[in-house]
């Protein structure tokens, strides 16, 4: 039996082909029939342009039904698909693309030109264009294509993906995530989500990232069911069809701007049976706020791009503020010391994981890739936590500067080297601090050179044109140093106690 991820999606599919699998939000509905045959014209497109199996595709676009098949080509063509975030600069796809060297980069109309430039720079054959109402060159050729395809036959390991997310060094890396991987999380997520039947998904996030393309559109497939499909995310027209969903997936700012709105009610929600939030740290107090408007305990779960989801609280089971649940079905996870070390029951220690949803490492990069891994084959995440008295894991910090704003990695390293780089900067050190909206963002302490003079907003101005809004921080300060240990290193820890009561007043004032 063929391990292509798509094959295993096939074998769900309802019986009825006609069932709706999407449904937008002015009530057009895409039927599992037409995704099928949809994904049969990308792969044949694919294969027209030369693209064999294993060859990389990027995609730069916006959400639409028509970018779903095209995910789904990639996979029945056995090419590598590489969705990448719709805010990354002329610069960082640059390098995305020179890294990856894929054979085909798909993009909005509105760059095309400017794309076909920078796909031809960094080697890349062709480039094909798709806009936010699935229309572009790419559905055009498509259309022209047969509608039937005799899905490749894949290995477990074979690539079916690469996210990229930004490292502590400053350069992004690229995860591979295989076949197998990807089938063996969405199995464990449809059994440890209870999906059924009768579920069906609101989904509001964006697919260019773990959440709302794995997580969420890979567990609707692999349960044969359909989802209502939000361009973006909008509090007030999430709210308006709840009553259609059964299910509902979100980052912790969705989770506080429909706080925000007060048709959010427990008659709302009615028809809900599960709120799930993932990607950032959810605010205790807007984890019992939810509770207490609602009636729905939110469901928080753990993941990483690097591994899917890996721990979630159980439906069926009591939940508390701050624990993110047990270990998914096919995951061993270990708390240890820097020596890798189980720690004692009630310690915190460093999270360790092994599983079958794991990724191959990271592209181009061996070295990196073996540095992650223990010396036993444990997956070092870099985060911090320990274990409640029931078993569930509670993450206390994470051991790398990295924070998530918004549902999105931040690895300061990155943008402090750019800031660096301005005229007048000497030295620059970015924090993630509590942010009531985005969980975490991101505060920039600058130290200028002696005579130099320099200005906080015209910091994050250059900041906006050079990486993704996401990144920029929210608030840039100035400082006459930086505070450092014995052997030179910044201590950020330092930092955060310093800033933490001048950021909590700027956000109670802003």
């Amino acid at each position: 039996m063929s391990a292509n991820l798509y094959a295993a999606f096939r074998r769900r599919f309802p019986k009825t082909l006609e069932k709706p699998f999407v449904v937008t939000q002015d009530g057009t509905a895409v039927s599992y029939g037409e995704i099928e045959r949809q994904s049969a014209q990308f792969a044949n497109l694919l294969v027209s342009l030369g693209i064999r199996p294993g060859d990389r595709v990027a995609a730069q676009v916006e959400k639409s039904p028509a970018v779903v098949s095209l995910y789904l080509g990639c996979l029945r063509a056995g090419a590598t698909y590489l969705p990448l975030n719709t805010a990354y600069t002329g610069e960082e796809l640059d390098y995305f693309l020179s890294d990856a060297k894929p054979r085909l980069f798909v993009c909005d109309p509105s760059i095309q030109t400017s794309s076909v430039d920078l796909a031809s720079r960094c080697g890349v054959s062709h480039c094909l264009t798709l806009d936010a109402n699935g229309k572009g060159s790419a559905t055009e050729q498509a259309s022209a294509q047969d509608d039937t395809f005799k899905t490749v036959e894949s290995a477990p390991s074979d690539l079916a993906a690469i996210l990229y997310s930004s490292g502590t060094t400053g350069k992004p890396k690229g995860a591979m995530l295989s076949h197998g991987a990807l089938k063996a999380n969405a199995i464990a997520l449809q059994a440890a989500w209870r999906f059924g039947p009768g579920d069906v998904l609101l989904h509001a996030l964006p697919i260019f990232h773990t959440h709302g393309l794995f997580v969420a559109i890979n567990t609707v497939l692999m349960n044969g069911t359909h989802m209502i499909f939000h361009s973006h995310f909008d509090p007030s027209a999430v709210i308006n069809d709840l009553p259609k969903a059964t299910v509902f997936m979100g980052v912790p700012t969705y989770y506080t701007r429909l706080l925000g709105k007060g048709a959010l009610t427990n008659e709302s929600c009615q028809s809900v049976r599960l709120f799930i939030s993932g990607s950032a740290p959810l605010l205790t107090e807007t984890f019992q706020n939810f509770t207490e408007r609602t009636g729905h305990t939110i469901v928080e779960r753990y993941g990483l791009t690097e591994a899917g989801i890996i721990t979630s609280a159980n439906p069926d089971k009591p939940r508390k503020a701050g624990t993110v649940g047990w270990p998914l079905e096919g995951v061993t996870l270990r708390l240890a010391d820097d020596n890798d070390t189980p720690v004692a029951a009630g310690q915190t220690g460093g999270v360790q994981i092994k599983g079958s949803s794991l990724f191959s490492g990271y592209w181009n990069n061996p070295d990196k890739t073996a540095e992650e891994f223990t010396p036993d084959g444990f997956f070092q995440t870099g985060d911090i936590g320990c274990y409640e008295d029931d078993g569930q894991l509670t993450l206390v910090g994470r051991a790398k500067d990295m924070f998530i704003s918004g549902g999105f990695n931040v690895f300061p390293k990155e943008i402090e080297q750019v800031v660096d780089s301005m005229d007048g900067v000497e030295e620059c050190a970015i924090i993630g601090l509590p942010h009531p909206d985005f969980g975490e963002s991101g505060l920039a302490i600058v130290v200028a050179e002696p005579g130099a003079t320099v200005d906080a907003e015209i910091i994050r101005a250059a900041l906006k044109k050079t990486v993704a809004n996401y990144k920029v921080p929210k608030r840039v300060v100035l400082a006459n140093e930086l505070p450092r240990n014995a052997m030179g290193k910044v201590l950020k820890n330092a930092l955060r106690e310093t800033y933490r009561v001048q950021w909590d007043e700027w956000i109670k004032g802003r």
